[in-house]
């Protein structure tokens, strides 16, 4: 379930900065480019943000 949860935010953070780096400014692709390195390390090191994240609000495996 928080495989799910992790995929969706990252994918909807990639999305929503598309679009607002198409209507708002350039620059929001950095955000886009966070993003995808954050995925990018985590498959490397099995460690994630976001997962540390769910964990401390309260959402477990």
């Amino acid at each position: 379930m928080k495989n799910r949860i992790v995929r969706a935010i990252a994918g909807s953070f990639i999305l929503i900065s598309l679009l607002l780096a198409i209507y708002v400014n350039i620059n929001w692709l950095w955000f886009t480019a966070f993003v995808g390195v954050n995925l990018l390390q985590s498959s490397i090191t099995k460690w994630c943000l976001m997962d540390d994240i769910l964990n401390k609000i309260g959402i477990k495996e």
